[in-house]
């Protein structure tokens, strides 16, 4: 194998090693003896790679995160209506934290962020954008009430969300997450929808959930 294929393949293996790790006892609790014995390489290897713990919970977390974000640009470019795409969008989140481990540990990663010497506020700052995209979206298309602050709703999602899938994960390991984002959708789309549109779109959440349930291999 050429040295820079090999390369790559190390530095995969040790974020994959990593991710384990941190996901399964959390950065303050794991070491990088741990962080190598997971990903199956030497010291000098990781370090090689990563010249501090920090450096590669950075790593994932930046994983993570385009994971997360390409679903987020793919509802755009695939033109679904603004107020469906945002709900979509956070069933495919659930999902990937159900299902990836780089997704898992990201997250993970970026909620214990505080213990970091530089804060991780970008995966905030983009899905924060992102969701004022979908919600001007919203309100172009007629769903959503054009009074509603874009901004601050866009806010209240990216909280709300991360509030719903930590307390998912500490009581049930996420298996419930689906039927939780649907009682946090039940509670918000009142606020969202546009009046003349509520008949057509109260069910919203528990479409999408049972679309996507219906369509899970």
């Amino acid at each position: 194998m050429p040295q820079q294929a090999r390369a790559v393949e190390t530095r995969a293996a040790i974020i994959r090693g990593a991710a384990a790790a941190f996901e399964q006892r959390g950065y303050g609790s794991t070491s990088l003896a741990q962080v190598s014995a997971a990903a199956g390489v030497t010291k000098g290897a990781l370090y090689f790679h990563f010249d501090s713990k920090e450096a590669l919970a950075v790593a994932i977390i930046d994983a993570q995160h385009e994971q997360s974000a390409s679903a987020g640009r793919q509802l755009l470019d695939d033109h679904v209506p603004g107020l469906r795409a945002l709900v979509s969008m956070s069933y495919e989140l659930a999902r990937q934290l159900r299902d990836e481990l780089i997704v898992s540990a990201g997250v993970r990663l970026t909620i214990e962020a505080v213990n970091f010497r530089t804060p991780v506020s970008a995966p905030y700052l983009d899905w924060i954008i992102a969701c004022e995209e979908f919600l001007r979206r919203g309100i172009a298309e007629g769903d959503v009430n054009p009074a509603v602050d874009v901004a601050a709703a866009a806010r209240f999602f990216t909280a709300g969300f991360t509030g719903v899938q930590v307390v998912s994960d500490v009581l049930t390991r996420r298996d419930d997450i689906d039927q939780r984002l649907t009682e946090m959708w039940a509670l918000l789309l009142p606020g969202l929808v546009a009046p003349e549109r509520w008949p057509a779109l109260k069910d919203l959440a528990a479409d999408v959930q049972r679309e996507r349930a219906a369509a899970r291999p």
